[in-house]
């Protein structure tokens, strides 16, 4: 599958994690590999891929779907369209690394973000956690899985996609029965800082996912092999 890409690591060993970075309108694959860098060194057995869009989007930036003319009633049309070949993306380097669903993370910026979150809407248990910076859904969930936790971490002055817009997502999926997680960055518009990185970094490593708690509590437990060591 040839699609653009940019490698942040390819561990020399098995992959026991597989981190997908998705970017903004207008942004490549390598810029975004930047933020991926913060990772690395926390997750040394992760395989770490920044992925581009599918079409071009000025001088040197890639899209998942054109935003001229997007309205509310028009962006689900173009997120739907474009779908299967994200889902295939995905499926294309858990194959690619050997990394299963439950140990793969989707960490995506703006309509990277928005891709990442439509995803897991679209396919039910395609990865075990989104990382979503200054995202949203185009509709929101009716229902919701604890199967992926989702982590929305939001600028507290974004102009670009309105804090409401993740305070609705948060809202929803708790209300579907969804493992979710919103943390609010002050005095922050449409960007990722430290605080923002720092937010991401300790959910992966502390954040349980609600559906281990589910599972004792109902007497089972998981199966090791479908433990994440995101921790």
């Amino acid at each position: 599958m040839k699609h653009d890409h940019f490698v942040v690591r390819r561990p020399d060993k098995p992959a026991k994690q597989l981190l997908l970075l998705f970017h903004g309108v207008g942004d490549n694959a390598a810029n975004m590999g930047q933020i991926g860098s913060w990772f690395a060194p926390l997750f040394p057995d992760a395989m770490i891929i920044s992925v581009g869009g599918v079409e071009p989007c000025g001088p040197n930036g890639r899209q998942w779907f054109s935003v001229q003319g997007v309205t509310e009633e028009n962006r689900q049309a173009r997120i739907d369209a474009i779908m299967p070949t994200f889902i295939e993306t995905v499926r294309y380097w858990q194959q690619e690394s050997g990394v299963g669903a439950e140990a793969t993370a989707l960490i995506g910026f703006s309509q990277g973000s928005i891709m990442s979150l439509e995803s897991v809407k679209a396919q039910l248990g395609l990865v075990s956690r989104v990382i979503a910076f200054n995202g949203r859904f185009a509709t929101l969930p009716q229902s919701a899985t604890t199967q992926t936790t989702i982590h929305l971490i939001h600028g507290g002055e974004d102009r670009v996609i309105e804090l409401s817009h993740a305070v609705a997502a948060q809202e929803a999926l708790i209300r579907g029965g969804g493992d979710v997680t919103l943390d609010i960055v002050d005095d922050l518009g449409h960007a990722i800082d430290d605080r923002s990185m720092q937010f991401a970094l300790d959910h992966l490593r502390y954040t349980v996912p609600k559906h281990y708690f589910d599972e004792a509590l109902s007497g089972g437990k998981p199966n090791d092999d479908n433990i994440v060591e995101f921790m």
